[in-house]
């Protein structure tokens, strides 16, 4: 299993614009239709990676839990489907439908978007404030497959509180850790 690291986006970057298609509704969703009144979270995620896989369910937790403060999410697969046919759209739909999946889940299938935000990992954490300047990249929590630390978003859930509660964003950010990015040759 690969140990790929975020590349880690400089902070106060501007979230780059996109617009993809939802492999659950089939229907174009942009930057602007998943934009939360208090931040967004990009997430550069796919099927078959073990690291998602481990905080999958906290993904789906985080989501419903901060959506209803005002925060938008959605996931991003840009994977190459052609080496990773289990990254495939009519996959992506079942992952999200196994796992409930209350964010957008798009496809990048030219890998422009993931280009566009640096993204280097699954999963890959992005956090844009109101204005869509970034505040946090990272990690979810320290936990990892195999070593025993529970999955608890513990870094995510700070980056977001610390928007809801007005305070400074840690300058201490740890990258994620993750399956590379299959890029296409």
């Amino acid at each position: 299993m690969a140990r790929t690291e975020s590349k880690m986006l400089p902070l106060g970057t501007q979230a780059p614009d996109f617009t993809l298609i939802d492999a659950v509704t089939n229907n174009a969703v942009s930057l602007k239709d998943v934009r939360g009144e208090k931040g967004t979270v990009v997430m550069f995620i796919c099927n078959h990676c073990p690291f998602v896989k481990h905080v999958n369910d906290e993904l789906v937790r985080i989501c419903n839990d901060y959506r209803v403060t005002g925060f938008g999410f959605v996931g991003i697969n840009s994977n190459d489907i052609i080496k990773y046919p289990e990254d495939s759209p009519a996959e992506m739909w079942r992952t999200a439908r196994r796992h409930s999946y209350p964010f957008p889940y798009l496809y990048d299938e030219t890998q422009e978007v993931a280009k566009a935000y640096d993204a280097a990992c699954t999963p890959d954490f992005y956090l844009f404030d109101d204005e869509l300047k970034l505040v946090y990249r990272g990690q979810l929590d320290n936990s990892r497959p195999g070593n025993g630390i529970p999955v608890n978003g513990r870094d995510l859930r700070e980056a977001l509180d610390n928007i809801l509660n007005n305070n400074p964003q840690r300058k201490d950010q740890k990258p994620s850790i993750g399956c590379n990015i299959k890029w296409k040759e």
